[in-house]
């Protein structure tokens, strides 16, 4: 995988075309990333206990690494030359 946790990424093609944001989780092995604020939908939850009513929920699925490129920040070293 080209990216790991803490990348700052941008989503290039798909419905989040054009946002960006940071990686808080990876699966290598699916070859998936979880996008902070990223391909969020929203889930129907059934109540926790007896009595109390379910809740739509939002929640933020993985992309496929192959959907995002990591956004280059200054590092060190060039923040040093200018």
């Amino acid at each position: 995988m080209h990216v790991k946790k803490g990348d700052n990424v941008i989503v290039i093609t798909g419905k989040d075309k054009g946002r960006s944001g940071k990686i808080l989780r990876a699966f290598p092995k699916l070859d998936r990333v979880l996008v902070e604020g990223v391909n969020i939908k929203k889930v129907h939850e059934r109540g926790k206990k007896q009595g109390s009513k379910g809740q739509i929920v939002e929640k933020a699925y993985p992309l496929h690494v192959s959907n995002v490129k990591i956004v280059q920040t200054k590092t060190k070293k060039q923040e040093a030359k200018s």
